[in-house]
């Protein structure tokens, strides 16, 4: 029998193991356009995050079938390991891909944090010994250049922050070239308080990281108003066609197990420098994990100029890391516009990373497994008719 096509398939049918047989965690996604994507992931000697080893990858071809039956799917590589991802004494974590279209430039941002030391260890002594770092290529990540650590000179904030964390998940280019890393800090309770002491009460921000000028040099946007953890963002516009960054975060301190939270989301109206007023949204309930968020061209046939829409991913269940849905919003700046999710992944399911690939089409890339989140990290390849048919049921 031949495969069925998209339409028809049932979840579980069209979902495909990208990284597995090792542990594999923190999916991350980019698409280059021309049918090219590539995924990273961090590679572990356990679950614990204090043992990864390296960052893999694999590079994907996406194939389109356009007759009357229209599929997608994606033809994937070996996993190969970036070992230019790589500071001596250090574990790499958090990938963070971003591409720049104009010079075709990939940069691959991610941390590296000193072996043996925890994040928790940092936060406790007030000692932040987490680099910030990427890596570049332009060959579409077959070959990759030296790691480039930013110092306290480059970026002074820096000496303010017991710790830090990229993405994880992708960056993005805004229409205006502007590039945009995602990031979050971990700032010391004695910067508020001015209090001395050793303590945990820590309070983390989500943030950005910026360039103008094809990514030669970088800048830091200002914090987010209110407490906020692991981060993306994504670039929608206004009703007059103005650009305005959506940034959508994790809430800090939220395990799993916990009461059930909200997500936290942000505005900015100057491509990160500053945002507005932090907000958490019910609709989006936060169970302590990431989510990814990605913005994608009106799909109705009647498009104003300049319009875009907002997907979103994340478990659905209140108190345990299952069921991963996509949430779909139409009115970007409305937190009230959000959709009931669709279950795209049934069972145990973690953090993930959403791609638009064009012509209505999306890729998910996500933890889940039988029995727990952290068995293998699987893509979905899905479309918008997909999301609109399973919400309208």
């Amino acid at each position: 029998m031949g495969n069925k096509p998209s339409y028809l398939r049932t979840p579980e049918e069209s979902k495909e193991t990208v990284f597995t047989s090792v542990v594999h965690r923190i999916p991350a996604l980019i698409y280059l356009g021309d049918n090219k994507i590539l995924s990273f992931a961090e590679r572990r000697m356990t679950t614990d995050d204090a043992s990864t080893v390296a960052l893999d990858m694999r590079t994907g071809k996406v194939n389109r079938n356009q007759e009357s039956n229209p599929e997608v799917t994606i033809e994937w590589s070996d996993v190969k390991e970036v070992t230019k991802a790589h500071l001596h004494g250090c574990r790499p974590m958090n990938p963070c891909p971003v591409y720049e279209k104009n010079s075709k430039t990939l940069f691959l941002f991610f941390i590296c944090v000193e072996d043996g030391v925890t994040e928790g260890d940092q936060i406790e002594h007030h000692k932040n010994e987490t680099h910030l770092c990427y890596i570049k290529s332009t060959d579409d990540g077959q070959t990759w250049s030296e790691v480039t650590v930013f110092t306290e000179n480059e970026l002074d904030e820096i000496e303010q922050w017991d710790t830090m964390g990229v993405g994880p998940g992708h960056g993005i280019q805004m229409e205006s070239g502007r590039l945009i890393v995602p990031l979050y800090a971990y700032y010391p309770c004695c910067f508020y308080c001015s209090c001395y002491c050793c303590c945990w009460c820590d309070s983390s921000f989500a943030l950005c990281l910026y360039s103008d000028n094809q990514g030669k040099s970088w800048t830091l946007g200002n914090k987010l108003t209110m407490k906020s953890n692991e981060c993306e963002m994504a670039e929608v516009f206004d009703d007059k066609g103005k650009s305005i960054i959506y940034c959508n975060a994790r809430l800090p301190g939220h395990h799993v197990g916990c009461l059930v939270g909200q997500r936290i989301e942000a505005f900015s109206k100057s491509g990160g420098e500053e945002f507005g007023t932090a907000n958490s949204v019910v609709k989006l309930l936060d169970t302590g994990c990431q989510g990814s968020v990605v913005s994608f061209p009106d799909q109705s046939e009647v498009q104003p100029v300049h319009n875009k829409w907002l997907l979103f991913s994340h478990p659905t269940d209140e108190y345990k890391r299952v069921d991963l849905g996509v949430y779909l919003n139409k009115t970007p700046q409305n937190p009230n516009a959000w959709n009931k999710p669709w279950i795209i992944n049934y069972g145990p399911s973690g953090y993930s990373d959403l791609a638009y690939i064009d012509d209505g089409w999306f890729v998910c890339l996500m933890e889940c497994g039988e029995k727990t989140e952290t068995e293998q990290i699987a893509c979905r390849v899905f479309s918008y008719n997909h999301v609109e048919q399973a919400i309208a049921e």
